[in-house]
């Protein structure tokens, strides 16, 4: 699928399957085949649209902020009736932004650890020894860093991160994802402006995955007016590839008990 965005870029997505449309937001270091093993598992009931995010995209002009991809979020979504979002990690606050710039243009959302200002910047001043690594050569120790300083990683998780991003074909994701952070941390805490947000939303988080996460998770789910948790026990910040079979699960249970459009329009009018 293609779309025009305002700026007349162009937003490129994978469409599949038929029914009640989903848009997949992926996260960081990702493209349109991210969450291919969870869009598998579901194309056989819904329409699945994984788009591949412009922050992750080498054909289009840099810096990419928020707003940028929030336009391509847009253009694919006018392609669509009111879809659901689902994002991943940057892309649940992608997913967050694009809902507030047009509330109306999504049915609701499947959250899955958002990392979302809520004090401190989420990189700031730790990213300083990332982008210096980067300016030397050494790709892969800049992802460590990142791992370690940013994601909160284990050590040995990070270092392990590091040597698999140390191969040449992925340093172009490296500086991606380090501007991926930088532009979160622009956005400052939004927590008021999600508060507004009267969407139905299912909020995921991973027992094994680092503690600030799932305080990110407590902050949206203490403002979100329409929000529920669901625990992934076993699983950290990438069950996509580890439970595609679970998350697959959770998301067809979130899409089962949406209200439909004229239910909902009925019960307010009622009240």
């Amino acid at each position: 699928m293609r779309a025009t965005a305002i700026d007349r870029t162009v937003a490129q997505a994978e469409d599949e399957g038929i029914g009640d449309p989903i848009l997949v937001l992926h996260g960081g270091m990702g493209d349109s085949t991210a969450w291919s093993r969870v869009t598998d598992r579901l194309r056989d009931r819904f329409r699945t649209v994984r788009l591949h995010r412009r922050q992750y995209r080498s054909d289009l002009p840099r810096p990419v902020s928020m707003a940028d991809e929030v336009e391509h979020v847009a253009a694919i979504a006018g392609e669509l009736e009111r879809p659901v979002l689902v994002g991943h990690s940057s892309g649940a606050v992608l997913a967050l932004e694009a809902m507030v710039a047009d509330p109306g243009c999504y049915a609701g959302a499947v959250l899955y650890e958002p990392p979302v200002v809520i004090d401190a910047p989420l990189g700031g001043k730790r990213l300083v020894p990332a982008r210096a690594a980067l300016a030397e050569g050494r790709p892969g120790r800049a992802l460590t860093i990142f791992l370690r300083d940013v994601v909160q990683l284990p050590p040995a998780a990070a270092i392990a991160g590091g040597v698999v991003g140390g191969h040449g074909h992925l340093r172009d994701r490296i500086v991606q994802q380090l501007d991926d952070s930088d532009a979160i941390d622009e956005l400052g805490n939004r927590l008021g402006e999600y508060a507004t947000l009267k969407l139905p939303m299912l909020l995921i988080g991973g027992d094994r995955s680092p503690r600030h996460l799932g305080e990110r998770l407590d902050a949206l789910e203490r403002v979100l007016p329409q929000s529920r948790r669901l625990l992934m026990h076993g699983q950290g910040h990438n069950a996509e590839r580890q439970a595609p079979d679970r998350l697959a699960t959770a998301i067809a249970s979130f899409m089962d008990g949406l209200e439909p459009d004229a239910e909902r329009a009925d019960r307010q009018a009622g009240s």
